[in-house]
This record gives structure tokens, sequence and C-alpha cells, in this order.
């Protein structure tokens, strides 16, 4: 399909497409990609070919090899090791079946996974410790050293944006001096919403108060009751969950 694509949008190198041109869509669109497809289609129309689709016509092909195609390549090749790709476990199973029916032994067929490593020469074949491999996320100079957290953080933070509070406490009681104030960067236009900027800095207060004459005095569960109180109430206005950053200062 990229290569279709590429047709369909005149940004292919060396084949163009236009009025007259019969195409043939065959494969099922990959889940979630079928947006793109229909796009694709739709700017192959633009052009003037005509296209079979899948949603119009009940035509596909694997582009896989059958049975028989399998059986002519074993006979041909005759190998002495042979390891199944491409495919699900079911799949690599009924091809690693295939062969020992031609014939080969189960101890020279391996059906391995993302990572497996393998050594291989005339006298045998034996399987060695699994290496990292499969996606890697590359982020900057970083090759891999970013973790689920943070690419979580980040997700929240591209879909619901994020809130900073500051404010001063009072090194002795716990009491607001200063503060509380609101940054937001990526949630709402603070000046076109003052009127809940205003309610959310009440509430922070309020809160912050409340833990003075609790006597809560660790930082942490100050934190925790600030993100807990504003996450309710932005919610409840909102229905949406930006990310909540409590900055909390003695003085």
């Amino acid at each position: 399909m990229s290569a279709l694509s590429r047709m369909a949008y005149s940004a292919h190198r060396k084949v163009m497409v236009g009025e007259g041109d019969f195409i043939i869509i065959s494969a099922n669109p990959i889940p979630g990609n079928e947006k793109t497809v229909g796009n694709v289609v739709d700017e192959l129309l633009k052009k003037g070919c005509k296209v079979i689709y899948e949603s119009m016509y009940e035509v596909h092909v694997s582009g896989h090899a059958c049975q028989e195609e399998l059986k002519i390549m074993q006979k041909l090749v005759k190998p002495k090791y042979f390891i199944p790709v491409h495919g699900e476990q079911k799949h690599l199973r009924k091809h690693a079946d295939l062969a020992m029916f031609l014939g080969m032994e189960r101890k020279n067929i391996y059906i391995g996974d993302v990572g497996s490593v393998l050594e291989i020469n005339e006298d045998y074949m034996k399987e060695l410790p699994p290496v990292q491999a499969g996606k890697v996320f590359v982020d900057g100079l970083g090759v891999g050293d970013v973790g689920s957290i943070v690419l979580r953080d980040r997700k929240h933070l591209g879909q619901d944006g994020l809130i900073i509070i500051v404010a001063s406490l009072d090194v002795y009681d716990g009491h607001v001096i200063s503060g509380p104030d609101i940054v937001s960067r990526g949630f709402v236009y603070v000046r076109e919403s003052e009127e809940l900027m205003d309610d959310a800095k009440q509430l922070v207060k309020k809160t912050l108060q409340t833990c003075a004459d609790r006597n809560i005095r660790e930082w942490g569960n100050i934190k925790s009751n600030v993100r807990d109180e504003l996450g309710n109430f932005i919610f409840q206005r909102t229905k949406r969950s930006p990310m909540i950053l409590p900055i909390i200062m003695e003085v």
C-alpha cells in the first residue's frame, strides 16, 4: 500500500497513474488503517482511475505462497535446517509440520521469536541467549532509554495539557502566605476562562488552609490533596483531566 499511496499522491519517482488505469486492491486494510486506505482510494478515483477495492467486491489474495508451492520450495532447495518466518505462531507451526511431512527431522527445525539468536554451522544448530529486539523508541540522542512511564506522561500532556500551581506556605504553621498562582499550558486559554481559573485558585487555597488546620505538613500529602481536589473540580467543570503539578515553597 505504501507504493500505491505514493502513486495516488503523485509522489512516486517512477510510476504515474491517471485516467483509464485499472487498479485492484486485493489486500485487507490493517485494523486502524482503514481511513488511510480510503483516502488513497479517493485520490485514485480523483485521478480518473478505475479502482476495485475490498469494500466493493469480495476480492482478496493473501500474497503468501500456498501449501503446494511451499512443498515445491522444500523439494527444490532441500535445506538442512529450516526456520519458518513471517506469520503468526499457528502459521509457523503449520509450516514446520509441512517440512516434517516432507522428511525433515524435527531437531533441524526451529521456530523462533523476536530477539531469538541461533548459531548455525555444517554440524549443528543451537539456540543462544536472546537479545533485546522489537520496537525501540529513538528520542534525540537517546535510544531505548525512554520508558513507558515517560511516554504515558507525554501522551497525557498532549491530550489534556498541564496546570502548574505555585504557592508559598509559612514554615511554622503551614498557612498560605502568597498565592496560589495557576499557570495553564495546553489546557485552556486563561483570558477566556478567567472564571474557571479564579474558582480553581479559591479551591486550591481552601485545600491548603485545610491541610494547615489539620496539621498536615508532609509535602507529598499536601500535593496529593491539591491534585485530588483540583482534579475532581476540573473534571466536573470540563470533563477533562489535565496533568496537575503543584509547586509548594516554605518561607
